[in-house]
This record gives structure tokens, sequence and C-alpha cells, in this order.
């Protein structure tokens, strides 16, 4: 799929509503995150950059992509509103055509899922490689569809397990530590105001070298 495939179709999904997402940060990320000593992050698939305004303003260096431009404008938005600009790097990428440079402390993929075809394992895996030595790659997932995916429930889709997920990771054996490798309940409110138990898959991985 090209990459103006993939970027009309995240942005008219976002012009459909004024927000898409809380603005808060994901609750995984914080749980995990948040005792941790601040550094470098990459924040795949920032949506409309809760957690990366979030984890700016905890003292980190953010690069933040996506692939919808609406969705970062927002993102920039909320960064300049909480005086954190200089903190966030904001970078367009169809990750499954580019994706962006350097290594990172942290390697964040919060719920980076697709209704469109999306090279999800092969991002994945580019992930793990952009994690310095003594990082963190942390994947958070869905472990079945939230009862409000709506038009973009789709029957054939298969949602990795922890296990599967640290497998398609191809991670080098001795230069990685599994943390976590879970599935975990949360309560969640929609888009739509609604309240649900939601089920997330989550793996955290510590490159050790």
């Amino acid at each position: 799929m090209s990459q103006s495939v993939a970027k009309s179709f995240w942005d008219d999904l976002y012009r459909e509503r004024e927000r898409v997402w809380s603005g808060r940060a994901n609750p995984v990320l914080v749980e995990v995150v948040g005792p941790m000593t601040a550094g470098t992050v990459l924040d795949l698939g920032c949506g409309e950059g809760g957690d990366a305004v979030w984890l700016a303003g905890r003292g980190w260096r953010v690069t933040a992509t996506d692939v919808s431009a609406v969705a970062m404008a927002r993102g920039q938005a909320a960064a300049t509103a909480a005086g954190l600009d200089d903190r966030i790097d904001w970078q367009a990428h169809d990750l499954s055509e580019t994706f962006p440079s350097g290594s990172f402390d942290l390697v964040s993929a919060q719920f980076l899922h697709s209704p469109i075809e999306f090279a999800r394992e092969r991002v994945l895996v580019a992930a793990a490689e952009a994690v310095a030595p003594g990082g963190l790659l942390l994947v958070v997932s869905h472990a079945e569809f939230p009862p409000w995916a709506g038009s973009h429930r789709q029957h054939h889709v298969h949602f990795p397990s922890p296990k599967e997920t640290v497998a398609s990771l191809e991670l080098t054996p001795g230069e990685w530590r599994v943390d976590r490798a879970e599935v975990a309940e949360r309560q969640a409110t929609g888009p739509d105001g609604s309240v649900a138990m939601l089920t997330d898959c989550i793996v955290a991985v510590s490159r050790l070298r």
C-alpha cells in the first residue's frame, strides 16, 4: 500500500472528530516508564501526541512519528500549550515505508494497529533494532477488538499473543531480556464515552548489549 493511501486514510479518520483520543498518556506506558530515568524515546504511531507530551513533560527527548499530519498537528498544538515544543521532534513517516533514524533509550509502540494493510511485524523488528544498549522496547496492543471498534472490526484479524509478539521481534539470544510478556485487563473509556474492560497484550524487552 502506498504512503499516500495510508496518509489519506488516517487523515480522513482524524478529521471525523475534533479529537479522537483522550489526550492522556496510555496507562501501561505511565506504569512502566514512570520510574525510569528520562533519556531519548521514539514514540511510534504517536497519533494526537498524548504519550509524546507526557514523556516530554517528564524530561524525555521525544521523537514522535505518525503517518497523519492532521493527528500530529494536534500533538504539536498540545506540546506548544504545555511549553514543550523544544523537547519533541515530530516526524512524518508511514512506518511500512520509512523509519526514523537513530537509537533510543526507549522505543514505545502503543496500539500500533491498522484496519488497512500495514507491515506491523516488520515495523516491530525495526523498533527493536532502534533500541540502544541498556534500553527498553515496550509494545502494548489489543488482545481483542475494543467494543467501540464498530465498522473497523474485522473478523479475519488475528491479535498476536505476548509469546507470538516476542517471537516476531527476532531478538538475538543473549542480547535481550524479556521483562514482561502478559495479558492484562483494564477499564477504559471509548471515543463515544462508553466504559468497558479491555484486554491488552503487554511486551517489555530490555536490550542488554
